[in-house]
């Protein structure tokens, strides 16, 4: 860098700058830099030309106030004309505004682009390197259209100084990351990858991190690089800190280099050619070596530098798993640390020896570390490495171990941080299910389960245990005599109340020999909880007494009793008034053959996979399960018990008929959200509380999406309409934002009141969709039409769509209303238009199963030309002309634009007119975004 000249200290910046500091308050410092922007505003449209040197300076205040917080609306063209300088520090501080304060919209965008192509054509290092920062800084579309097919040609010139080179490779890596259908390497990959044999490790550090990203996204195109990478790891690997004196770190030879080596090998199987793979083995063998020398220096850094490789070494290791020996030596390495001082490298031991426990290889090595991970899981102070060390343990327990793990992991829920209990619970469910040889020792522990963390206990873990014990005739009379005990303790957690109603109204018979647990005596124990518990547990009691009845018909006066009081049939809640309602009558006028069929016991549940690895599926983050430790479970659980997503609601078992169970009959309420009984009456198919004195509620409202799937292609039209209330939409979208406009009608002539509207995102929605509305006037007069605005941010890829909800009163009577938002995820198409060869060799690069979705459909409406064209129009994306071979199909593309990052998009539809017939085919560059947009589209046509 060009040494700065005793001129362009710029006193009257650090006189700003210090007189800010000194302002005592906030509005002297308002005050301050009001005063500031005027003086530099006057000089900007003042009749006297700036020299580059004041204009310097006056920019440098601009992006200082910036800095703190206050908009620029001037000053931007001087910072561009600061571009064409021939001075290092004025270009530099023009750069500088332009990559804090410019947006990728700005109408500068192709001034700026032209000074840049100056810059990167001058052939001067520095003004180079300053251009590509800049690009990189920006990182926006029309900047990767302007500059994708010139920074490769830079990269790889044989006359670029290795400066350059550094930046052009990271200048080229964001744009690939921000544009990745503009970044095409094409001639160039192959003198890409050869930049991994530079004589410069600056270039080659630099080079390496592009190739990665290319690798990860086109691993075919770039698969050269494994022999190339190999070579330089091994150079670095055998070499000694002397030999690589500039790029040596506390006596560690290119540690950052190594890493990325490393990391890159981990993008591909193990090399086929047997020297090559040698050498890689060799390299392995020689890192895991070094770990095991005393360390040159004390210095932190040093180990860290050391740590660092060993760590993406094993990884590697890991990644490849075809080593035995070298899975072994990692394990027994890891194993050290497991007992080392430093809390991170205990961290990362045990998340590593996770993986190797997956391993066939190496799986009998980690359990030799049992005790050290249970005593960690015990002592460890940090919580994050508590929560390591029971996912290791999850990760090692098999059939020899199974009963000392669960031990353990039951003993440290009781102390355990609330933050990882549910998960524990969930992995101890499991195991219990999938190592369990004695069934009464299963249904110990989650009965144990229930009784230390009954609040951390999901409904899919008692589901479970309920499904289990109706499989397994051998484990029913254990479970309820079981369940029968541990109900008798003084303080009962209502899940246990759940579990012990549902077995015992089942089951109870099998217990009712002995006096100490006569039926009198189970149903008394179960009513005894009865006043403690919520609504839905209550609901399920009253189903268990009903199965009483049937069972013990000894008890029935007594039951009957409970059920005429009026506490039952007035019930405030309508689901317990209306079953107490229902069973009573049911106990009364059905004969004994009547009620001993519709309380028939319930049959066996069909084998399914575990509701509860389903849930822990679903958790994220790096205490998840991995997605082959799940099909092994399934597979092993299987051969247990039948299990599955099939549930038993005990109200409804009451009026089902045991020998012909209905599909649609969710029992246990598994694939239903709302808890037993919970759900909201409909009008007109439960009881009316008819002694309650509250005024009528609003009814619930049901999801309208009648006009969801009409606006996938359109953004304007009418959503919704009835007899009161007309609903309007426009709406627009550019790159990732959004604004739409309601327009709500009073097609009535009287007044709507307490109007309001609620926009909601459910669920993941939240984190994939920013949704901000404007309120609307509380008063619709007769007549009149409301508008209310919606601004809308897509972050990340989404399915689902956000739910609107108007409630107003109208003639004094309140309506409750819930529509789907037509939001979907191609209204953040941006039109991509390409050549056919272009789009072909995109096609070829999307080739992975996962990234194509594929449909063939039946014509819902008539295969006019003109309408096809206009919807593929409507769905946002670039409709191509003279690409595809057959003149009768269509082709698009587009590129999806979110917050976090850009999906590119390519369409093929096949219409075949004579079979009426269509074949719809995308691929993304997420798989995700194929399905869904597969799915809106199907319906269109």
């Amino acid at each position: 860098m060009p040494a700065v000249s005793k001129g362009d200290g710029m006193r009257g910046l650090a006189v700003f700058i210090s007189d800010i500091r000194n302002c005592k308050s906030k509005e002297a410092e308002i005050k301050r830099i009001n005063k500031e922007l005027a003086n530099i505003r006057s000089k900007f449209k003042g009749d006297k030309a700036l020299d580059g040197y004041s204009k310097k300076k006056y920019v440098c205040k601009l992006l200082f106030i910036f800095l703190l917080g206050h908009d620029i609306d001037f000053g931007h063209m001087e910072a561009v004309n600061l571009l064409s300088s021939n001075k290092y520090t004025e270009k530099q501080i023009g750069y500088l505004f332009i990559s804090v304060l410019v947006n990728s919209n700005s109408e500068l965008i192709r001034l700026i682009n032209n000074a840049i192509k100056n810059d990167l054509s001058s052939r001067n290092p520095t003004f180079m390197c300053l251009a590509l920062h800049c690009i990189a800084n920006v990182g926006s579309r029309e900047m990767a259209e302007a500059f994708a097919s010139e920074i490769p040609r830079i990269l790889v010139a044989g006359d670029t100084m290795d400066s350059v080179k550094q930046s052009a490779a990271l200048c080229l890596l964001r744009l690939y990351k921000t544009s990745p259908d503009l970044v095409l390497m094409g001639e160039w990959t192959s003198r890409v990858v050869h930049l991994l044999n530079d004589q410069h490790m600056g270039v080659v550090t630099a080079a390496i991190s592009l190739i990665t990203c290319l690798s990860q996204k086109n691993p075919d195109e770039f698969k050269t690089c494994v022999s190339l990478a190999v070579s330089r790891l091994s150079r670095i690997v055998s070499s000694a800190s002397t030999d690589l004196q500039d790029y040596t770190y506390y006596f560690v030879p290119a540690p950052w280099l190594s890493c990325k080596l490393l990391r890159l090998l981990q993008c591909y199987p193990p090399p086929e050619d047997g020297a090559v793979k040698g050498r890689l083995v060799e390299c392995l063998e020689t890192i895991l070596n070094k770990a095991q020398e005393p360390p040159k220096s004390k210095k932190v850094q040093h180990s860290n530098a050391k740590n660092a490789i060993l760590f993406e070494a094993i990884s590697l290791i890991i990644h490849y798993d075809s080593e035995p020996n070298l899975l072994v030596r990692a394990c027994n390495q890891l194993g050290q640390f497991l007992q080392h001082r430093e809390t991170n490298l205990r961290y990362l031991a045990l998340e590593s020896m996770c993986t190797l426990a997956s391993s066939e290889f190496s799986h009998e090595a980690v359990k030799t570390h049992i005790e050290t991970v249970i005593n960690a899981l015990k002592t460890e102070r940090d919580v994050s490495v508590r929560q390591r060390a029971a996912d290791l343990l999850y990760a090692m327990c098999d059939r020899s171990n199974a009963k000392q793990i669960v031990a353990e992991m039951l003993s440290y829920l009781e102390t355990a941080d609330y933050s990882i209990r549910e998960e524990m619970v969930l992995k101890v469910a499991i195991l219990a299910e999938k190592y369990a040889v004695d069934y009464s020792w299963y249904v110990d522990t989650i009965l144990n389960l229930i009784r230390i963390a009954g609040d951390y206990v999901s409904e899919e873990v008692w589901y479970r245990v309920i499904q289990i014990v109706i499989n397994r005739d051998d484990v029913q009379g254990y479970a309820a005599k079981t369940v029968f005990e541990a109900l008798q303790a003084p303080a009962c957690h209502e899940n246990m109340v759940k579990v012990g109603g549902y077995i015992l109204g089942e089951f109870g018979n099998l217990i009712a020999g002995d006096p100490r647990s006569s039926p009198l005596v189970q149903f008394n124990l179960l009513h005894s909880k009865f006043h403690l518990c919520s609504v839905p547990t209550r609901a399920l009691l009253l189903s268990a007494y009903i199965k009483f009845i049937n069972l013990f018909p000894e008890t029935k006066a007594t039951i009957q009793e409970v059920l005429r009081c009026d506490s039952q049939i007035r019930n405030s809640d309508v689901e317990l008034q209306q079953r107490a309602v229902e069973y009573l009558k049911l106990s009364s006028i059905a004969s004994t053959d009547v009620l001993a069929t519709v309380l028939e016991e319930m049959p066996p549940f069909p084998e399914r996979e575990s509701s509860i690895l389903a849930k822990l599926k679903k958790k994220k983050g790096p205490g998840a399960v991995s997605v082959t430790e799940l099909e092994d479970s399934k597979r092993e659980g299987g051969e247990l018990n039948g299990g599955g997503d099939r549930g038993q609601d005990t109200a409804t078992m009451a009026a089902s008929n045991a020998s012909t169970p209905s599909p649609s009959a969710d029992l246990l309420g598994i694939r239903s959200a709302a808890p037993i009984g919970a759900a909201p009456p409909s009008a007109g198919s439960l009881l009316v509380d008819v002694f309650s004195e509250a005024g009528p509620a609003a009814p619930s409202a049901a999801v309208n999406d009648d006009g969801f799937l009409r606006f996938v292609c359109k953004n304007n039209g009418v959503l919704f309409e009835n007899q009161l209330l007309q609903i309007g939409i426009k709406s627009e979208y550019r790159q990732n934002l959004g604004r739409m406009y309601l327009f709500y009608g009073n097609k009535t002539s009287v007044q709507f009141a307490s109007f309001t509207t609620t926009v909601s995102c459910p669920g993941e929605l939240q984190s994939q969709l920013n949704v901000q509305t404007k309120p609307v006037e509380p008063l619709v007069e007769g007549g009149a039409q409301i508008q209310q605005v919606l601004n809308i941010e897509c972050l990340t890829d989404f399915s689902d769509a956000p739910l609107l909800n108007i409630k107003f009163r109208y003639g004094g009577a309140l309506q409750n209303l819930t529509l789907k938002l037509p939001v979907t995820i191609n209204k953040f198409f941006q039109p991509t238009e390409m050549t056919s060869h272009d789009f072909f060799q995109r096609w070829k690069q999307l080739s992975q199963p996962q990234q194509e979705a594929q449909k063939i459909f039946k014509a819902n409406n008539s295969m006019d030309t003109e309408v096809l064209k206009a919807k593929l129009l409507g769905l946002g994306t670039a409709l191509l002309d003279n690409v595809d071979p057959n003149p009768e199909n269509y082709v698009c593309a587009g590129v999806i634009q979110t917050k976090s990052q850009q999906v590119g998009c390519l369409l093929r539809l096949e219409p075949n007119a004579q079979a009426q017939m269509y074949r719809l085919t995308l691929r993304c560059s997420k798989d995700s975004v194929s399905r869904r947009l597969c799915e809106l589209l199907a319906e269109q046509f």
